[in-house]
Protein backbone atom coordinates (compact mmCIF):
# COMPACT_ATOMS: atom_id res chain seq x y z
CA UNK A 1 0.00 0.00 0.00
CA UNK A 2 0.96 3.42 0.37
CA UNK A 3 0.07 6.96 1.67
CA UNK A 4 -1.80 10.19 0.07
CA UNK A 5 -1.49 9.05 -3.49
CA UNK A 6 -1.22 5.48 -5.46
CA UNK A 7 -1.76 3.76 -8.79
CA UNK A 8 -5.42 4.85 -9.28
CA UNK A 9 -4.56 8.92 -8.80
CA UNK A 10 -5.56 10.49 -11.39
CA UNK A 11 -3.28 14.12 -11.68
CA UNK A 12 -4.03 17.52 -12.61
CA UNK A 13 -1.58 20.36 -12.91
CA UNK A 14 -1.78 23.64 -12.51
CA UNK A 15 -0.09 25.73 -14.27
CA UNK A 16 0.87 22.75 -16.80
CA UNK A 17 1.39 25.04 -19.63
CA UNK A 18 4.38 27.23 -17.93
CA UNK A 19 8.05 25.83 -18.40
CA UNK A 20 8.35 24.18 -15.30
CA UNK A 21 4.84 22.92 -15.25
CA UNK A 22 5.68 21.37 -18.76
CA UNK A 23 8.91 19.91 -17.76
CA UNK A 24 7.51 17.99 -14.43
CA UNK A 25 4.40 17.01 -16.27
CA UNK A 26 6.86 15.15 -18.67
CA UNK A 27 8.92 14.12 -16.05
CA UNK A 28 5.30 12.90 -14.05
CA UNK A 29 4.24 10.79 -17.11
CA UNK A 30 7.79 9.43 -17.85
CA UNK A 31 7.59 7.67 -14.49
CA UNK A 32 4.03 6.38 -15.04
CA UNK A 33 1.47 8.86 -13.42
CA UNK A 34 -2.05 9.31 -14.71
CA UNK A 35 -1.74 12.71 -16.02
CA UNK A 36 -4.89 13.06 -17.17
CA UNK A 37 -5.15 16.98 -17.26
CA UNK A 38 -3.60 20.73 -17.08
CA UNK A 39 -5.52 23.98 -15.71
CA UNK A 40 -5.05 27.31 -17.74
CA UNK A 41 -7.73 29.43 -18.02
CA UNK A 42 -6.17 31.22 -21.09
CA UNK A 43 -5.73 27.76 -22.82
CA UNK A 44 -9.04 26.18 -22.35
CA UNK A 45 -9.80 24.13 -24.99
CA UNK A 46 -6.20 23.27 -26.31
CA UNK A 47 -4.21 19.82 -25.71
CA UNK A 48 -0.45 19.27 -25.02
CA UNK A 49 1.81 16.78 -26.75
CA UNK A 50 4.46 15.26 -24.23
CA UNK A 51 7.29 13.07 -25.49
CA UNK A 52 6.15 9.43 -25.31
CA UNK A 53 3.09 10.24 -27.11
CA UNK A 54 0.97 11.28 -24.36
CA UNK A 55 -1.70 14.48 -25.16
CA UNK A 56 -3.22 16.20 -22.31
CA UNK A 57 -6.17 18.22 -22.28
CA UNK A 58 -5.88 21.78 -21.03
CA UNK A 59 -8.98 22.83 -19.40
CA UNK A 60 -10.17 26.27 -17.91
CA UNK A 61 -10.58 25.73 -14.46
CA UNK A 62 -9.86 22.36 -11.43
CA UNK A 63 -13.55 21.59 -11.17
CA UNK A 64 -14.09 21.39 -14.98
CA UNK A 65 -11.00 19.12 -15.58
CA UNK A 66 -12.02 17.42 -12.69
CA UNK A 67 -15.75 17.34 -13.79
CA UNK A 68 -13.93 15.33 -17.38
CA UNK A 69 -11.33 13.38 -15.88
CA UNK A 70 -12.50 12.25 -12.71
CA UNK A 71 -9.01 14.02 -11.24
CA UNK A 72 -8.13 13.37 -7.64
CA UNK A 73 -5.04 15.07 -7.25
CA UNK A 74 -3.90 18.94 -8.18
CA UNK A 75 -0.53 19.67 -8.44
CA UNK A 76 0.00 23.36 -8.62
CA UNK A 77 3.18 25.06 -10.41
CA UNK A 78 2.11 28.49 -10.14
CA UNK A 79 4.18 31.44 -9.21
CA UNK A 80 3.84 33.02 -5.91
CA UNK A 81 1.05 35.81 -6.41
CA UNK A 82 -1.27 33.52 -7.90
CA UNK A 83 -1.03 30.74 -5.63
CA UNK A 84 -3.43 31.79 -2.95
CA UNK A 85 -6.00 31.90 -5.72
CA UNK A 86 -4.91 28.50 -7.40
CA UNK A 87 -5.48 26.62 -4.36
CA UNK A 88 -8.46 28.22 -3.35
CA UNK A 89 -9.90 27.23 -6.95
CA UNK A 90 -8.93 23.45 -6.36
CA UNK A 91 -10.36 23.45 -2.66
CA UNK A 92 -13.33 25.14 -3.85
CA UNK A 93 -13.56 22.26 -6.48
CA UNK A 94 -13.27 19.87 -3.72
CA UNK A 95 -10.15 18.31 -4.83
CA UNK A 96 -8.71 15.47 -2.57
CA UNK A 97 -4.99 15.85 -2.29
CA UNK A 98 -3.58 19.49 -3.58
CA UNK A 99 0.40 19.07 -3.72
CA UNK A 100 1.71 23.02 -3.74
CA UNK A 101 5.26 23.40 -5.28
CA UNK A 102 5.68 26.83 -5.93
CA UNK A 103 8.48 28.47 -3.56
CA UNK A 104 8.35 32.28 -2.04
CA UNK A 105 4.13 32.04 -1.07
CA UNK A 106 3.71 34.45 1.29
CA UNK A 107 2.88 33.44 5.22
CA UNK A 108 -0.32 35.01 5.02
CA UNK A 109 -1.23 33.86 1.92
CA UNK A 110 -0.56 30.26 2.87
CA UNK A 111 -2.13 30.27 5.91
CA UNK A 112 -5.07 31.77 4.57
CA UNK A 113 -6.02 28.89 2.20
CA UNK A 114 -5.11 26.06 4.29
CA UNK A 115 -7.23 27.73 6.86
CA UNK A 116 -10.03 27.74 4.33
CA UNK A 117 -9.17 24.73 3.48
CA UNK A 118 -9.83 23.53 7.30
CA UNK A 119 -13.03 25.76 6.70
CA UNK A 120 -14.77 23.73 4.47
CA UNK A 121 -13.99 20.44 6.07
CA UNK A 122 -11.00 19.79 5.58
CA UNK A 123 -11.80 17.72 2.74
CA UNK A 124 -8.83 18.57 0.52
CA UNK A 125 -4.95 17.53 2.53
CA UNK A 126 -2.59 19.90 0.92
CA UNK A 127 1.18 19.14 0.53
CA UNK A 128 3.60 21.80 0.83
CA UNK A 129 3.62 24.75 0.05
CA UNK A 130 7.25 24.91 -0.57
CA UNK A 131 7.78 21.09 -1.23
CA UNK A 132 9.10 18.66 -3.78
CA UNK A 133 5.80 16.61 -3.60
CA UNK A 134 5.17 12.71 -2.94
CA UNK A 135 5.96 9.78 -4.63
CA UNK A 136 4.72 6.25 -4.02
CA UNK A 137 7.15 4.13 -5.83
CA UNK A 138 5.87 2.11 -9.06
CA UNK A 139 2.37 3.75 -8.63
CA UNK A 140 2.53 7.48 -9.09
CA UNK A 141 4.62 10.54 -8.48
CA UNK A 142 3.31 13.57 -7.87
CA UNK A 143 5.86 17.06 -7.97
CA UNK A 144 9.15 17.19 -8.85
CA UNK A 145 11.04 14.33 -6.99
CA UNK A 146 12.83 12.15 -9.01
CA UNK A 147 11.52 8.65 -9.84
CA UNK A 148 14.45 6.80 -10.86
CA UNK A 149 16.66 7.15 -7.58
CA UNK A 150 14.72 4.30 -5.55
CA UNK A 151 12.20 1.21 -5.75
CA UNK A 152 9.22 0.55 -4.04
CA UNK A 153 9.93 -1.20 -0.63
CA UNK A 154 9.02 -1.28 3.27
CA UNK A 155 9.55 2.43 4.65
CA UNK A 156 7.82 4.97 5.14
CA UNK A 157 10.17 9.01 4.46
CA UNK A 158 8.85 12.16 5.69
CA UNK A 159 10.94 15.13 4.73
CA UNK A 160 10.86 18.62 5.60
CA UNK A 161 14.18 19.49 2.82
CA UNK A 162 13.59 17.95 -0.89
CA UNK A 163 17.18 17.09 -1.50
CA UNK A 164 17.46 15.57 1.68
CA UNK A 165 14.48 13.60 0.51
CA UNK A 166 16.12 12.39 -2.69
CA UNK A 167 19.25 11.61 -0.64
CA UNK A 168 17.83 9.52 1.75
CA UNK A 169 15.65 7.79 -1.15
CA UNK A 170 19.26 6.91 -2.92
CA UNK A 171 20.65 5.95 0.56
CA UNK A 172 17.88 3.28 1.03
CA UNK A 173 16.98 2.23 -2.63
CA UNK A 174 18.65 -1.33 -1.62
CA UNK A 175 15.46 -1.26 0.67
CA UNK A 176 12.80 1.06 -0.90
CA UNK A 177 9.72 2.91 0.14
CA UNK A 178 5.99 2.76 0.47
CA UNK A 179 5.59 6.31 -0.21
CA UNK A 180 7.84 9.43 0.22
CA UNK A 181 6.62 12.73 0.53
CA UNK A 182 8.32 15.69 1.13
CA UNK A 183 6.52 18.11 3.67
CA UNK A 184 7.89 21.60 2.66
CA UNK A 185 9.81 23.85 4.89
CA UNK A 186 7.75 26.86 5.24
CA UNK A 187 6.63 28.28 8.48
CA UNK A 188 2.88 27.37 7.25
CA UNK A 189 2.40 23.84 5.87
CA UNK A 190 -0.89 22.02 5.31
CA UNK A 191 0.70 17.59 5.77
CA UNK A 192 2.81 17.85 8.69
CA UNK A 193 5.61 15.34 10.00
CA UNK A 194 2.76 14.06 12.51
CA UNK A 195 0.01 13.19 9.45
CA UNK A 196 2.52 11.51 7.71
CA UNK A 197 3.65 9.37 11.07
CA UNK A 198 -0.26 8.44 11.67
CA UNK A 199 -0.78 7.36 8.10
CA UNK A 200 2.77 5.49 7.85
CA UNK A 201 1.75 3.98 11.58
CA UNK A 202 -1.61 3.03 10.08
CA UNK A 203 -0.42 1.59 6.80
CA UNK A 204 0.21 -2.38 6.65
CA UNK A 205 3.12 -2.20 4.45
CA UNK A 206 5.22 -0.02 5.85
CA UNK A 207 7.31 -1.50 8.42
CA UNK A 208 9.35 1.91 9.84
CA UNK A 209 10.08 5.35 9.03
CA UNK A 210 12.13 7.70 8.48
CA UNK A 211 11.97 11.38 9.18
CA UNK A 212 13.89 14.11 8.50
CA UNK A 213 13.79 17.49 10.17
CA UNK A 214 15.51 20.55 10.52
CA UNK A 215 16.61 23.76 12.69
CA UNK A 216 13.24 25.74 13.45
CA UNK A 217 10.06 25.72 15.22
CA UNK A 218 8.92 22.91 16.97
CA UNK A 219 7.47 20.55 14.48
CA UNK A 220 10.09 17.87 15.58
CA UNK A 221 9.62 18.20 18.91
CA UNK A 222 5.47 17.80 19.01
CA UNK A 223 6.48 14.67 16.62
CA UNK A 224 9.17 13.26 18.90
CA UNK A 225 6.12 13.31 21.44
CA UNK A 226 3.79 11.80 18.50
CA UNK A 227 5.96 9.09 18.29
CA UNK A 228 6.15 8.05 21.83
CA UNK A 229 2.52 8.24 22.27
CA UNK A 230 1.38 6.79 19.09
CA UNK A 231 3.96 4.68 17.00
CA UNK A 232 4.46 1.53 17.18
CA UNK A 233 6.68 1.26 14.36
CA UNK A 234 10.72 2.18 14.98
CA UNK A 235 11.46 5.54 13.35
CA UNK A 236 15.13 6.80 12.64
CA UNK A 237 15.35 10.11 12.41
CA UNK A 238 18.03 12.91 10.85
CA UNK A 239 17.79 16.70 11.96
CA UNK A 240 19.76 18.78 9.54
CA UNK A 241 21.69 22.15 11.04
CA UNK A 242 23.55 21.24 13.51
CA UNK A 243 26.14 24.14 12.44
CA UNK A 244 23.24 26.89 11.95
CA UNK A 245 24.31 30.34 13.84
CA UNK A 246 21.83 31.75 15.97
CA UNK A 247 19.55 33.96 14.15
CA UNK A 248 20.13 33.11 10.98
CA UNK A 249 17.20 31.93 8.29
CA UNK A 250 19.43 28.44 6.74
CA UNK A 251 17.72 27.40 3.51
CA UNK A 252 14.16 27.32 3.90
CA UNK A 253 11.98 29.82 5.28
CA UNK A 254 11.06 28.10 8.81
CA UNK A 255 14.80 27.66 9.43
CA UNK A 256 16.17 29.77 12.00
CA UNK A 257 17.01 29.36 15.50
CA UNK A 258 15.83 31.62 18.18
CA UNK A 259 17.98 31.18 21.41
CA UNK A 260 17.59 27.95 23.00
CA UNK A 261 14.51 27.51 20.49
CA UNK A 262 14.68 25.26 17.63
CA UNK A 263 18.30 24.19 17.37
CA UNK A 264 19.32 21.02 15.85
CA UNK A 265 20.46 19.65 19.61
CA UNK A 266 17.44 20.03 21.36
CA UNK A 267 15.06 18.38 18.31
CA UNK A 268 17.78 15.36 18.59
CA UNK A 269 17.06 15.09 22.12
CA UNK A 270 13.33 15.35 22.15
CA UNK A 271 13.73 12.24 19.55
CA UNK A 272 16.04 10.12 21.14
CA UNK A 273 13.80 11.17 24.42
CA UNK A 274 11.21 9.14 22.67
CA UNK A 275 12.76 6.26 21.34
CA UNK A 276 13.96 7.38 18.18
CA UNK A 277 17.49 7.11 16.78
CA UNK A 278 18.26 10.06 15.41
CA UNK A 279 22.08 10.10 13.17
CA UNK A 280 24.09 12.60 12.70
CA UNK A 281 24.54 12.60 8.88
CA UNK A 282 21.89 11.33 6.38
CA UNK A 283 24.78 8.24 5.10
CA UNK A 284 24.68 7.19 9.23
CA UNK A 285 20.68 7.78 9.51
CA UNK A 286 20.38 5.44 6.55
CA UNK A 287 22.68 2.71 8.36
CA UNK A 288 20.50 2.68 11.80
CA UNK A 289 17.83 1.76 9.43
CA UNK A 290 19.51 -1.13 7.72
CA UNK A 291 20.40 -2.41 11.41
CA UNK A 292 16.15 -2.39 12.57
CA UNK A 293 15.52 -3.91 9.43
CA UNK A 294 18.18 -6.27 9.97
CA UNK A 295 16.70 -6.70 13.37
CA UNK A 296 13.43 -7.50 12.16
CA UNK A 297 14.52 -10.07 9.20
Amino acid sequence: MSIFLNSDSKVIVQGMTGSEGMKHSQRMLDSGTAVVGGVNPRKAGQSVDFEGGASVPVFGTVADAMKETGANVSVAFVPPKFAKDAAIEAIDAGIELLIVITEGIPVKDAAEFFNYAQSKGGKTRIIGPNCPGIISPGQSNAGIIPANITGKGKLGLVSKSGTLTYQMMYELSDIGFTTCIGIGGDPVIGTTHIDALKAFEEDPETEAVVMIGEIGGDAEERAAKFIAENMTKPVVGYVAGFTAPEGKTMGHAGAIVSGSAGTAQAKKEALEAAGVKVGKTPTETADLMREIIAAKA
